[in-house]
């Protein structure tokens, strides 16, 4: 009886590991269904077509901007090769920087698109700052929106967060994005990198069906 409840005792946090990882990829998923079922307030439909990579951060706590800490997790899914969809995801850890306009206390959450294979790239290393080692602006919001800057158009990360309900392209300065190889454990059973993950060809968890489902549903790029 005691040795059942020492290996109970050991077993417990990775269970609570793999339920946190999961549930993070459910929470990903309705953020971004939600923000795309919003009428004319969603991702142009024409960035989500020609984006190489996602990440999807819900939750993100704006308090943690100003004394930078940890202060997200999240996401990433890639195109996969010769665009039949999007990959099985990976997960990051965004930390430090700052994100636009902030609300002491609030619950943000937070998309980015990768919009060119460069960006893509140094996303899958191991430490990736945004703004830093990237060019990153602003995303425009609405379904058919075509009004993009300059430095919209040129840049390789665009960025979108949804604060108390309302949805707008945000500015996105010096957050460091890390792979989280625990999180990763607890999803696939094993150590993997976001590179091996993204770029492998690896078969989608179950946890991430419903993710998956949602980004192809509303990226046609791979049908044409």
């Amino acid at each position: 009886m005691k040795l059942l409840l020492i290996a109970v005792a050991a077993i417990a946090p990775l269970l609570a590991k793999d339920n946190e990882a999961a549930k993070r990829i459910d929470d990903s998923a309705v953020v971004f269904s939600e923000i795309m079922a919003a009428d004319d307030k969603g991702i142009p439909q024409d960035l989500l077509e020609h984006a190489h990579c996602i990440v999807i951060v819900p939750d993100l706590k704006s308090a943690a901007f100003i004394v930078g800490g940890k202060y997200g997790k999240g996401i990433i899914s890639c195109r996969n090769k010769g665009n039949a969809g999007w990959s099985a995801p990976g997960t990051v850890r965004i930390e430090g920087g700052s994100v636009g306009f902030q609300i002491g206390g609030s619950s943000t959450d937070l998309v980015m698109l990768v919009m060119n294979a460069s960006g893509a790239n140094k996303l899958l290393e191991d430490k990736f700052t945004v703004g830093g080692e990237g060019s990153v602006a602003a995303g425009p919001v609405g379904r058919t929106a075509t009004a993009q800057t300059d430095a919209q158009m040129h840049a390789e990360i665009l960025s979108w967060s949804r604060t108390q309900g309302l949805f707008a392209g945000i500015s996105v300065q010096g957050a460091t994005l890390r792979q989280d190889l625990d999180d990763n454990t607890a999803i696939y059973g094993k150590r993997l990198t976001n590179r091996s993950i993204l770029t492998g060809g690896r078969k989608v968890p179950a946890t991430a069906t419903k993710l998956i489902s949602m980004l192809n549903r509303y990226s046609f790029r791979e049908q044409r």
